[in-house]
């Protein structure tokens, strides 16, 4: 039998992408080979989502070429159905191709129990055969319909009827099935966008085993530090670097450490270029004035002129020459400033309340009906709560409570002139015309805003200052609302899902600055990385009810 074909590379050369007037893709190139997965990071803007468009041949490149698997499957932010089509008509879709391995394969196997072994045409459809069989492999198709059902199960979809339209489904169990369709198909390139978006723990423990089980490339852009940690084994950094993008081997963790060395050796590097190029226009500079043809000698200089003056002249022409040849070489090769990264630089996150009058809010007997249910809960003035919970237990209507936004039954008591902020997860400003700079000093009055300069907290690059905060992505819109609250820091400072859009770097800057330190914070998120580091308390909540417990001291992300 013949060798079984190689599994088939996703190769990207010199991408250019333009939108607008910014390029967003500036020559990238990529090799994804079979059985690498490979996360793309970077800050919002960057072109992860752009280079995935373009990779899976949904939007052309300006420049550049890709050539791609046939069978390559991309995750949409919608699905190709309409609001009508059943979850079975996925599904169906979905193993089709497994289905028509099986029928090829009995067709094959029939034709070849039919033509004799000295005839031709056996080896030729012997060669089919094998082909075939190799790619039904791969597929895992004759376990195709019992793979199926155990990836509905694993993403939560296990429940739920085939028989249910695409418009009874919820956004999230829309994605979910998505994500299931190309898991059941299991192409040989699978390309991923946010693919944790819409998971529970569970779920997403579930996606990254499969996704280490794939014979095949998978590339996936994505924020969540515990994905990229367990089931990449390269990550590209798209933000700006040196010479352009970086490929680091390993997951999250290995980039960190990799991640903190480079940008010294950058640093270093422009540092002492900088001082070699100050150095160097201040030798031809001096150089060249000493040797100015029409320069009068002093008395000093005349005392022996006369034999010494050529090889005293020769020598400083060379110096001169030698000087300036360097300069112009340094000036064309030189690198470029390292540019500023988004450091969130807020001081503290919340503000010192009175102590020892009691707690800033205690809840007795809470209930939201239908949403939430808590016997007790009381935050001191420095409190660190984390709560959790999968989606639906209650997290979000527990800080809008504690928030005084949302009418509960129950006990609620809060202490007199409490100051509370909320970052909701879904920000929208009331004049979305206005820039954001001016939306940030009329929210916190001139003086305020002159104080706590929007642009020194690190949320937010400064050529976006002077954006409306209409044209702003969902992520920034979120970051302008944090800088909002921190500028003038609450005493209790509610968060529900803070490092949602926000880049993994800015995600670790959030969570260093949610440690110890005056005022009170209230944390509610999914995040498995910031949960797995957290030190405070934590509040785990289940539909109807919730369990408060010490969370295991675990150390901090080194910064």
């Amino acid at each position: 039998m013949p060798q079984p074909p190689v599994q088939p590379a996703l190769i990207a050369h010199d991408l250019v992408r333009t939108l607008g007037d910014r390029r967003v893709l500036d020559g990238i190139s990529l090799t994804a080979a079979p059985g690498r997965r490979i996360g793309l990071i970077g800050e919002n803007g960057v072109g992860k989502s752009t280079l995935l468009r373009v990779l899976a041949g949904v939007d052309a490149p300006d420049a550049g070429s890709v050539t791609r698997p046939a069978d390559l499957g991309f995750l949409h932010q919608e699905m190709p159905y309409d609001t009508e089509a059943t979850i079975a008509v996925v599904l169906d879709e979905a193993l089709r191709e497994a289905r028509e391995d099986l029928a090829e394969l009995d067709r094959l196997g029939a034709e070849l129990a039919r033509v004799p072994e000295d005839d031709p045409a056996h080896q030729e459809l012997l060669d089919s055969y094998g082909r075939r069989l190799e790619q039904a492999q791969d597929r895992e198709s004759w376990d195709a319909d019992r793979r199926a059902a155990l990836v509905l199960d694993g993403l939560g979809l296990g429940e739920l009827g085939h028989d249910r339209t695409l418009g009874s489904l919820s956004g999230g169990q829309r994605g979910r099935l998505a994500l299931a369709a190309l898991l059941v198909r299991r192409p040989s390139a699978l390309l991923l966008d946010e693919p944790t978006n819409h998971l529970d723990d569970g779920a997403a423990a579930f996606l990254e085993e499969q996704l280490r089980n794939l014979p095949g490339t998978v590339v996936a852009a994505s924020h969540d530090r515990a994905f990229l940690d367990a089931a990449c084994t390269d990550l590209i950094d798209l933000d700006p670097a040196v010479d352009g993008p970086v490929r680091y081997g390993g997951g999250y963790s290995a980039y960190l450490a990799e991640k903190r060395a480079e940008r010294e050796r950058w640093e270093r590097r422009y540092a002492e270029e900088q001082e070699e190029l100050a150095e160097l226009r201040q030798a031809v500079g001096v150089t060249a004035h000493r040797v100015a043809p029409d320069r009068g000698r002093t008395d000093n200089e005349k005392m022996g002129y006369g034999h010494r003056a050529g090889r005293v002249q020769s020598q400083i022409s060379r110096r001169v020459r030698n000087a300036t040849r360097r300069l112009e070489e340094l000036e064309r090769t030189r690198v470029g400033e390292p540019p500023r990264p988004l450091r969130f630089a807020a001081g503290e996150l919340a503000a010192y309340g009175e102590e020892g009058a009691g707690p800033l809010v205690s809840l007795h007997g809470l209930r939201v009906p239908g949403r939430l249910s808590v016997g007790g809960l009381a935050i001191s003035p420095a409190d660190r709560l984390l709560v959790t919970g999968g989606n639906g237990a209650g997290k979000s209507t527990l800080l809008a409570v504690l928030a005084g936004r949302l009418p509960a039954e129950g006990e609620v008591h809060r202490r007199r002139g409490l100051t509370v902020g909320l970052l909701t997860q879904d920000t929208s400003f009331e004049r979305p015309g206005r820039t954001v700079r001016d939306t940030y000093e009329q929210a916190l009055g001139a003086r305020r805003a002159e104080k706590v300069p929007l642009g020194s907290l690190g949320l937010l690059h400064e050529a976006d200052l002077d954006k409306p905060v209409g044209h702003l992505s969902v992520g920034q819109r979120r970051r302008l609302a944090l800088a909002l609250l921190v500028a003038r820091p609450p005493q209790l400072l509610l968060l529900d899902e803070p490092t949602n859009h926000l880049s993994p770097a800015l995600c670790d800057e959030l969570e260093a600055a949610l440690g110890p330190g005056p005022g009170a914070i209230v944390v509610a998120s999914h995040d498995r990385w910031l949960r797995r580091r957290w030190q405070g308390r934590e509040l785990r909540l289940k539909p109807g009810a919730a369990h408060q417990e010490g969370a295991p001291p675990l150390p901090s992300l080194e910064h």
